[in-house]
């Protein structure tokens, strides 16, 4: 199979979708890896070691979409969407509930596109989503603090405090795996924190892990959500449907309770955010503000640690994307019911049914295409 490797373009992202290992074990199988110039350059993956690892040197985004399956790490942007074709395999993060243009672009195209984030495992978690959900919870009290700071329109609060002066109060609303990260990161910089869920058990093993160091967790209800909202100085936002919108936990009456300076950083912005007023930004313009709150929504958050996320990310999608190469995408998923759960959208048709629901189009079954 040829395997195309596109420099991302979407702004300040410089993560890679095939590091030359990755691709060194992809040319090993027996495929063709064409990478975009300077795919990599930005976080140490020159031209020369991808060619070193047998990849060829694509010098357009053209050729390099010429290829049988592309490998991304971000969803297409709509100058990339006229260099999609019939049959052809997309392979990266999607988020396409929330994103109803680039749905019908790719509806349009009629690629096979599987969607990272929606990669199931025997345990019922999101294998390719998990290590980008580790970064971005862990990176989430770190923008917090940041924003807290006068100079950056914050209340000027150290998140952590001093002996004799109280830390910021962290409220993080959702127990997966991005909000075990930032509840991990926020007590270590000495906040207090509090974390909200619907699932006890959950909170339970939160309690157990975190409950000696400081944590208090809370059962989610709109009332719960509420008080914490209100009282908070940072909020981060964890929620995670998989495949689906994020639901709206946070109003915008509540943020109007909140105190100026405060600060809301929207982890679940790739699916729409769980606040009312979150809207997507970006790493040049991270952040806005609503009623003297300050909003940090960027969408690709993972990509500021681009050569981390890079490795983390390839360690988790170099066997399936083998799979599908060694394999032809019909017999890889056909072979595994949890890569199946990737496919979001084939050949004009919406495979995904939360996808289906969200934006209101007819659902069909990947296990009926597999026919």
């Amino acid at each position: 199979m040829i395997i195309g490797i596109p420099k991302e373009i979407k702004d300040h992202e410089y993560r890679v979708a095939a590091t030359p290992a990755m691709v060194s074990l992809l040319v090993k199988s027996g495929h063709q890896v064409w990478v975009e110039t300077q795919a990599g350059a930005k976080i140490g993956y020159s031209d020369a070691l991808f060619k070193a690892a047998g990849a060829h040197i694509a010098p357009t985004p053209q050729k390099v979409y010429e290829a049988e399956m592309i490998l991304k790490v971000k969803e297409p942007q709509k100058s990339e969407f006229p260099l999609l074709r019939q049959g052809q395999i997309l392979f990266c993060f999607l988020h396409l509930a929330p994103d109803p243009t680039q749905t019908a672009a790719l509806l349009k195209s009629k690629v096979v596109a599987i969607a990272y984030e929606t990669v199931t495992d025997s345990h019922g978690k999101l294998p390719l989503l998990m290590p980008m959900s580790e970064i971005a919870g862990r990176l989430a009290p770190q923008m917090g603090a940041f924003y807290l700071q006068v100079p950056q329109g914050g209340k000027g609060l150290l998140l952590g405090g001093i002996c004799g002066v109280a830390p910021a109060r962290v409220v993080i609303i959702g127990g997966g795996t991005a909000g075990t990260e930032a509840a991990r990161m926020a007590l270590g910089l000495g906040a207090d924190v509090t974390i909200l869920d619907r699932d006890i058990d959950r909170l339970r093993n939160l309690d157990l892990l975190f409950g000696s160091k400081g944590l208090k967790t809370l059962f989610s209800s709109p009332a719960s959500v509420e008080e914490s909202v209100v009282h908070a100085d940072l909020v981060i936002g964890a929620v995670l449907i998989a495949g689906k919108t994020a639901p709206k936990l946070m109003t915008e009456a509540m943020i109007k309770k909140m105190s100026p300076g405060s600060v809301i950083v929207d982890i679940a912005i790739d699916q729409g955010g769980c606040a009312e007023t979150s809207r997507p930004t970006t790493h040049s313009k991270p952040t806005y503000v609503v009623d003297g709150v300050i909003h940090y929504c960027v969408t690709n958050m993972p990509g500021a640690c681009a050569r981390t996320a890079s490795q983390a990310l390839t360690d988790a999608t170099t066997d399936y994307a083998l799979a599908i190469s060694n394999k032809g995408w019909k017999e890889a998923l056909r072979n595994d019911p949890h890569l199946r759960n990737g496919l979001n959208l084939c050949e004009g048709k919406v495979t995904n049914q939360s996808v289906a629901e969200d934006l209101g189009y007819p659902f069909v079954s990947p296990n009926d295409i597999m026919d």
